[in-house]
């Protein structure tokens, strides 16, 4: 499977989904567009199984997934479903992966997994620095970050190709993250392993790293206490001091994490699939090469495209109720499909198709690539500006850029609910 084309399927073809779908399924790891959209049109709700097994429900339409996105009766922690015992699957996936119990509150209580009243309570203290106006005025550093890096990308030259995602798409993302939250530019390396071990889900790489990544963080905070300065772990030990110690320090920790891995690795594939999807697609590139204002519009749909979260986090519905007409039962699993939802013929005219020009100036932001309601991506404004100022600084510094050898089938890790390349080898000139 490459980028070249996903073969979703749209019209359903009369193909059917196997009962009970299974997200470790081969299949549907090699090919989570067709297997998720050959899904979708079998049925807007399909019961099927977690990546541990667990029973979950599979939404698969555009509409029915923004719906329970803003849906207040889902809940993201299942212990918050009123009278409802039984195995809670992110317990589930900590034991798989070997986490001692007390590390385990760094994973399972993030902010992505938060409910109110602790959901706005967190995400009103990163609010500030990830605010429109002040990721805006990051642009020329991003910028600068940029074309330093491109700048750089021949000494990294291998019998004539280079790994972008390497050495272009990993660094500008854990770059601008690490000095958005205030990591000290000498760490990035470690920061750039750490995620790595985080998202490759391997125990034997998880059981070394993870332990030392939050060590690495209270040692981090407790120095920055000391010297308070203009960044995100800064205000944070602001508003710690401030409101009485409401945030925890371990709250803190796991906002650090959060938001550095999430920020980064999201942001990188998200460069890293959209160079792969335009050299692809030569002709969408060379509107680009035309017309770089269009990039901002690009970016869109690349998220809708290839974006490389593929799948939301699990809700849990807290009382009984029904979607699109399939009961759900109070306490359930539902598993919300952001890549169906993306390619669904009832949203999208031709939605297999990438166009660089499908989503207009000035429109409310119409896919489901960065999620919807309360848990709407913190870093949204800010993978935009990354993936604005890396492609348009690409086609300046690189116009000839193309595949190495001309091969567009991609190198892609195969993991469950994402989308991501290991390498992306590229030759700089013809």
């Amino acid at each position: 499977m490459s980028l070249t084309s996903h073969g979703t399927s749209s019209n359903g073809g009369g193909a059917t989904c196997p009962v009970g779908p299974h997200m470790m399924d081969p299949d549907l790891l090699a090919d989570p567009f067709g297997g998720y959209g050959r899904m979708r049109e079998q049925s807007p709700v399909v019961r099927g199984r977690f990546v541990d097994g667990t029973p979950v429900w599979f939404v698969t339409r555009f509409d029915d997934v923004r719906a329970v996105l803003r849906d207040p009766r889902f809940v993201n922690t299942p212990s918050h479903v009123p009278g409802v015992g039984g195995t809670d699957p992110r317990e589930s996936m900590m034991d798989l992966l070997n986490v001692p119990e007390h590390l385990r509150a760094y994973l399972l209580g993030s902010i992505l997994d938060s409910d109110p009243p602790d959901h706005p309570r967190l995400r009103r203290l990163v609010t500030r620095a990830f605010a429109a106006r002040r990721i805006l005025d990051l642009r020329p550093d991003i910028e600068r970050i940029a074309d330093r890096l491109l700048a750089e990308l021949p000494h990294h030259e291998q019998d004539g190709t280079v790994d972008f995602l390497e050495h272009f798409a990993y660094p500008l993302s854990i770059t601008v993250i690490c000095e958005l939250v205030g990591i000290p530019t000498v760490d990035l390396e470690r920061w750039r392993v750490w995620g790595g071990d985080l998202v490759s889900m391997r125990p034997d790489r998880l059981q070394h790293s993870f332990p030392v990544m939050i060590d690495y963080c209270h040692a981090l905070i407790e120095q920055r206490r000391a010297a308070l300065g203009d960044d995100l772990l800064s205000a944070l030990i602001r508003a710690q001091d401030d409101d009485g110690g409401r945030l925890s320090d371990i709250e803190m920790v796991t906002m650090i994490v959060t938001l550095v891995l999430a920020g980064h690795e999201t942001s990188a594939h998200l460069i890293g699939n959209g160079t792969a999807a335009l050299l692809s697609h030569r002709d969408q590139l060379e509107q680009l090469r035309k017309d770089p204002s269009l990039i901002p519009r690009a970016v869109h749909e690349l998220m809708r495209w290839c974006g490389s979260v593929q799948v939301a986090r699990l809700r849990y519905a807290a009382e009984e109720l029904e979607i699109s007409g399939t009961p759900i039962a109070r306490g359930d699993a539902v598993q919300l499909v952001l890549v169906s939802a993306n390619f669904d013929p009832r949203q999208y005219p031709d939605p297999d198709r990438l166009d660089v020009t499908r989503h207009q100036d000035g429109q409310a932001e119409n896919h489901v690539g960065f999620g919807h309601g309360i848990h709407y991506c913190l870093g949204a404004t800010l993978a935009r500006q990354e993936g604005e100022a890396a492609f348009a600084k690409l086609l300046e510094h690189y116009p000839d850029l193309a595949p190495a050898d001309g091969d567009t089938e991609w190198d892609r890790a195969l993991l469950p609910g994402s989308w991501r390349l290991n390498s992306l080898r590229l030759r700089l000139r013809p």
